[in-house]
């Protein structure tokens, strides 16, 4: 058995989409691990949903290979692709109840309609909602149409699942609460999913790994947390999250470490990146939470600003800084007596604290 069908679900190499003179899809190789939850993650527009159709097999890629734990697929159509998809519109059918929209498409496949009834009943157990068998799908909550849905993709027994943003159509509470029902799901089936979303928060709670995407481009493939403690580039750190996007030059690099000048003369240290070299001029990325103020410094890398305002943000309270040369900062302490005891009134002079290690620069 060779390496690629042994360890990766799905493997795209080199795949451009050209609609018309607009390429879609620049040359975009990745791979996708068997028993995965892996996300596309990006903006409307990105490219994100015409990877997920031409590996499902709705779009025809214009070059390169997509291969099926080893095998190519790009030249098969969907119906013969051991790959399922759960769309944003469930389209279940009205007229039928829960089990029957399960047990439809094993029945189109050849199925009896005996072994395909016990094996949607068998699904409808595994999302929780045997209960509701009987039932129409009017009859039935956002989520819980989604979760026949999902017993429906699953129900062939496909080899990958696919979902393209299943989850815009539900209010937010209704989504936090599929989001762990989703992760849930792919670890009791075993199979990777290939989930496509514009939520950051989604992404970072649910996947194995994250793939971000620009106008058709790989930004950067990794871990939830390093996609977010280490971003690759200032697309990266300002689409995943809030970051205060610093200017600066690189004054010097040794011993795994960087100097950093702002533009008004004060300095921070922090991780060099490869690729950045001394008398760069790029941008530093540190996260809110990874700063604090005080009226004394308290660690080692410190800048000196005035507090511009104090916002509360319900879990926690957002800090305006002004740095003297211009730029502010936005510093972020929990809603806690720790956390309260930190906070400087507006218009005093304050320490911004830098934890070692969260000062990022970005390959721009």
């Amino acid at each position: 058995m060779s390496e690629t069908r042994a360890q990766n679900a799905i493997d795209v190499q080199g795949a451009v989409k050209r609609f018309g003179s607009f390429t879609a899809l620049k040359n975009i190789s990745l791979h996708i691990r068997d028993n995965e939850f892996f996300t596309l993650l990006g903006p409307s527009g990105c490219g994100k949903t015409t990877l997920l159709r031409i590996i499902a097999g709705f779009e025809e890629v214009t070059d390169g290979r997509i291969l099926l734990y080893g095998d190519e697929i790009e030249a098969l159509p969907p119906n013969r692709r051991p790959v399922n998809t759960v769309f944003q519109n469930y389209a279940l059918f009205p007229h039928m109840n829960v089990l029957e929209n399960v047990s439809f498409g094993l029945e189109m496949l050849g199925q009896a309609k005996a072994a395909a009834r016990a094996r949607a009943g068998e699904m409808l157990e595994l999302v929780r909602l045997e209960q509701f068998a009987e039932r129409r799908p009017a009859q039935l909550s956002g989520g819980q149409q989604q979760r026949v849905a999902l017993a429906r993709a699953l129900a062939p027994q496909p080899k990958v699942l696919l979902l393209d943003e299943p989850l815009s159509a539900l209010d937010l509470k209704l989504r936090k609460a599929m989001r762990l029902e989703l992760k849930h799901l792919q670890r009791e089936t075993g199979i990777a999913f290939v989930f496509v979303t514009h939520d950051q928060e989604e992404a970072l709670t649910m996947s194995d790994r994250i793939a971000v995407m620009s106008e058709g481009e790989l930004q950067q493939v990794g871990e939830a947390r390093e996609i977010y403690e280490r971003p690759r580039n200032r697309f990266v750190a300002d689409f995943i999250g809030e970051t205060n996007l610093l200017e600066v030059s690189v004054t010097g690099s040794a011993d795994g470490s960087s100097r950093c000048r702002l533009d008004g003369g004060q300095e921070l240290t922090c991780d060099a990146v490869e690729g950045v070299e001394a008398g760069a001029h790029v941008h530093l990325s540190i996260r809110p939470e990874r700063l604090f103020t005080s009226q004394e410094p308290q660690r080692a890398d410190v800048l000196t600003g005035t507090v511009v305002e104090n916002l509360f943000t319900g879990t926690g309270i957002s800090t305006i800084v002004a740095l003297p040369d211009g730029p502010t900062l936005t510093v972020r302490s929990s809603n806690s007596e720790r956390g309260s005891k930190r906070i400087i009134a507006p218009g005093q002079e304050c320490c911004i604290n830098m934890e070692a290690g969260a000062g990022r620069l970005l390959i721009d």
